[in-house]
C-alpha cells in the first residue's frame, strides 16, 4: 500500500506542476518579489524529486536506493525541460526559459542532497 500512496502523491504533484506551468500566466497571482519564479521552480522540483524517490525506492528496494535517486533526478530534469518546451508550443502567454531549467535543476539537486542527508541522520539514530 505504501507504494501506491507514494505513486499517487508523485503523480498528483507532477500534475500540479503541469497545471501551474501551463495555465495562462495572467491567471496566476502577481507577487512583486525578484526571482520568485525561480524559487518556485526550484521548490517544485525539490518536492518532485523527493516524491518520485519515495515511489521508486519502494519499487526497487525497501532500503535507500541509489537507483531510485538517479531515476527521480533524471525524471525531474527531463520533465522540467519538457514543460519548458510545452510552454512555448502550447501556450501564448508563456515561453521557454533556460533559467527556469537551471532553477529546476538546482531544486532537484537540493532534493537529492536532502534525501542523502536525511538517510545519514536516520542511520545515526538507528546505530
Amino acid at each position: 500500500m505504501r507504494k501506491n500512496s507514494a505513486l499517487f502523491a508523485a503523480v498528483l504533484w507532477t500534475s500540479v506542476i503541469f497545471f501551474l506551468c501551463l495555465i495562462k500566466s495572467s491567471d496566476l497571482p502577481y507577487v512583486a518579489i525578484n526571482n520568485l519564479d525561480k524559487v518556485v521552480h526550484a521548490s517544485f522540483h525539490l518536492l518532485f524529486v523527493v516524491l518520485w524517490f519515495l515511489y521508486f525506492n519502494e519499487l526497487f528496494s525497501k532500503s535507500f536506493s541509489t537507483k531510485a535517486l538517479v531515476f527521480a533526478f533524471s525524471l525531474s530534469v527531463f520533465y522540467g525541460i519538457a514543460i519548458e518546451i510545452m510552454q512555448t508550443i502550447f501556450t501564448t502567454t508563456r515561453s521557454a526559459d533556460v533559467f527556469d531549467v537551471v532553477a529546476n535543476l538546482i531544486g532537484a539537486i537540493i532534493g537529492i542532497l536532502l534525501l542523502i542527508i536525511g538517510k545519514k541522520i536516520l542511520n545515526r539514530r538507528v546505530v
